[in-house]
């Protein structure tokens, strides 16, 4: 059996259709895109960033944002199938697709 390591990272940066908002969302250009940049929403396929080991395939629902030292704006999300807590850096200077910076903010209000 083949044990992870925090280290373990594989690149995949690659378009997909997201099954939110059913946007076709366009790879990044500087690193692994995981999240539609119109919705904010993802899949919950992996246990280390691209292995695509999770059999958990729930949707990643954006819950909220911080500002960390190393990374910027950091989005939260937890999975609507597992409860998992999972965090994705934003992408909010991406030439192909940024992400709604406005939908970012939102995610500060309270709910309707």
């Amino acid at each position: 059996m083949e044990s992870h390591s925090k280290s373990r990272f594989l690149k995949i940066n690659e378009s997909f259709v997201c099954e939110h908002c059913t946007a076709t969302v366009p790879p990044s250009k500087r690193t692994c895109r995981n999240h539609c940049p119109y919705c904010l929403h993802s899949k919950h396929v992996d246990i280390f960033p691209g292995d695509r080991d999770n059999s958990c395939h729930g949707l990643l629902v954006p819950t909220g944002y911080e500002l960390s030292g190393k990374k910027g704006l950091v989005l939260l999300f937890r999975c609507d199938r597992c409860g998992e807590k999972t965090r994705n850096v934003a992408l909010l200077d991406d030439p192909y697709q940024a992400d709604d910076y406005q939908a970012i903010l939102a995610l500060s209000l309270p709910p309707p």
